[in-house]
């Protein structure tokens, strides 16, 4: 990887702070014969070609519901900042999901944007809304501008062209300025008897910080509406999804599906390496990166005993025969929709007698799910639901305590079930894996379901190796089935259908791709 290079420095070393000792490595010249020629003879910059997205109408409606609900605040929803991942290498950028909601981009764009509701008269705003939109980013610098060779951040020479202003407001429809304006756009009229400004905390500190020292300057009222609001209307706004959302959800869906075809086809390999888990891993995330932005949750590449372990993203284990891999995976696409999907395969392509009875009771349980997954009853009903039914089948197995009947056990002083286990049935899917995690409780868990909803069934059963309540046939096993449903007018859609769920499909599946 290249590194950046600064201008040599004449000082001492016990002179030099230690963040500028980074540039101890290598050197800029500092010429002005460099700076003269580095920045001459170039040929006009092409076009970007840049058209409006296609997300842009939608966006008019989603930022309209939220100026609905805030009306005279002026709203700051920042994209957030480059992250350090070391010294001076940065993670790659992704927005933050209220700012892609609410301006339709998506992969890498736009680090330092703040997308701003400016309050407006009644009636006089976007789309007669009660605010108007504009974008503050980080344009273009132009070829005379040392920023173009010399900041390995943002520089043209670094990282590539950005949009200019223009490029922006055709790109979402929203007006575009520059970033350096931010600040005294932020304190108009802000103060006692003005605006109040409302900041989508958690996004990006350095704009948290100049609300903060704005609110602070203008003696706000401490008692007035708290930035709370705007976090939990933003993550509200997404409980219900537009038809733009949801083809995004398909096409995220089918790519996800494609990495688990690629994956059972590299399953011969996985079992001949040490760490096959990585092969799994790597297999589906390389997928996730050629067909869409990236994976939107580290994938979960869990085999034998790792499966029982919920959240097992060290994928450093064996793919040994006669084990179930359980892949947990989904592809994020360029919109930044990601699926969330889980299928618990058998490595040798058939399962075990003891494997498909745990494989079918989740089975079972997901499709009592489904049942219920209907415009009218409670996001709660989902759960309980695919509880009845892991409560029963550990019931008839043997498996709860003596004297425990599954009615006990469903209880709310009792639960015994939920030792095997401890996750939920369902979370909403979107822009992040758990999406809307900020909207209100009587909203999501005790929420009605609606049409454009769409969130995950994944019950599942996890029989520990050293778990002493089980037989030993079923210890080391573990089992999760995770689809993605949408909840429509008079029912639901499994959107990851496709994918095989019947254990003997399963099978047939595999089978075909070998």
């Amino acid at each position: 990887m290249s590194e950046p290079t600064t201008t040599s420095h004449t000082s001492q070393p016990d002179e030099q702070g230690t963040a500028d000792r980074g540039s101890n490595r290598s050197h800029r010249p500092a010429s002005t014969a460099f700076k003269n020629f580095v920045m001459s003879r170039w040929a006009p910059r092409a076009e970007l070609g840049l058209t409006a997205s296609p997300a842009a109408p939608y966006t008019v409606a989603r930022r309209a519901a939220l100026s609905e609900r805030l009306p005279g605040q002026r709203l700051v929803i920042p994209a957030g900042s480059l992250k350090t991942r070391s010294n001076d290498t940065d993670y790659r950028f992704r927005p933050h999901s209220a700012f892609a909601h609410l301006t339709g981009l998506g992969t890498d764009q736009e680090p330092d944007a703040v997308l701003v509701l400016h309050p407006v008269e009644d009636g006089a705003g976007d789309g007669g809304s009660h605010h108007h939109a504009v974008l503050y980013v980080r344009p273009l610098a132009p070829r005379d501008n040392e920023e173009f060779y010399a900041d390995a951040r943002y520089g043209e020479f670094w990282v590539g062209a950005r949009p200019s202003l223009a490029d922006i407001e055709t790109l979402t429809g929203i007006e575009a300025r520059h970033i350096d304006e931010l600040g005294d756009a932020l304190a108009k009229d802000v103060g006692d008897g003005g605006v109040r400004l409302l900041v989508v905390t958690d996004a990006d500190d350095a704009v948290e910080s100049l609300v903060e020292e704005l609110r602070l300057e203008a003696g706000e009222d401490e008692e007035a509406l708290s930035d709370d609001a705007l976090v939990e209307a933003t993550s509200e706004l997404r409980l219900i999804k537009d038809e733009y959302e949801i083809e995004r959800m398909r096409e995220a869906v089918a790519r996800t599906i494609e990495g688990f075809a690629a994956v059972v086809r590299a399953l011969p390999a996985a079992k001949e390496h040490r760490r096959g888990e990585r092969v799994v891993e790597t297999t589906f995330d390389g997928n996730a990166r050629l067909e869409g932005n990236a994976v939107g949750y580290e994938t979960i590449a869990a085999s034998g005993e790792h499966a029982t372990t919920l959240h097992w993203i060290r994928n450093d284990g064996e793919v040994r025969s006669g084990d179930v891999l359980l892949l947990d995976g989904g592809v994020e696409v360029d919109s930044l929709y990601t699926a969330d999907v889980t299928r618990s395969l058998p490595v040798d392509g058939e399962y075990t007698d003891v494997q498909r009875k745990i494989y079918q009771a989740v089975l079972d349980a997901a499709d009592a799910a489904f049942a219920v997954a209907k415009p009218g009853a409670k996001f709660r009903d989902v759960h309980a639901a695919a509880m009845e039914v892991i409560a029963a089948r550990l019931e008839e197995w043997g498996f709860l305590p003596d004297g425990v009947t599954a009615a006990d056990a469903l209880g709310e002083d009792g639960q015994q079930h939920r030792r095997w286990m401890v996750h939920g049935t369902s979370h909403h899917l979107g822009l992040d894996v758990h999406d809307c995690a900020q909207a209100r409780r009587e909203l999501y868990l005790d929420g009605v379901l609606e049409p454009g909803m769409v969130f995950t069934i994944e019950p599942g059963l996890y029989f520990k190796a050293d778990d002493l309540a089980v037989p030993e046939e079923f210890r080391g096993i573990g089992v999760r089935i995770e689809d993605d449903v949408l909840v429509t007018a008079d029912g639901n859609e499994n959107l990851s259908a496709a994918l095989p769920r019947r254990p003997e499909d399963v099978e047939t599946w595999m089978a075909s791709l070998r």
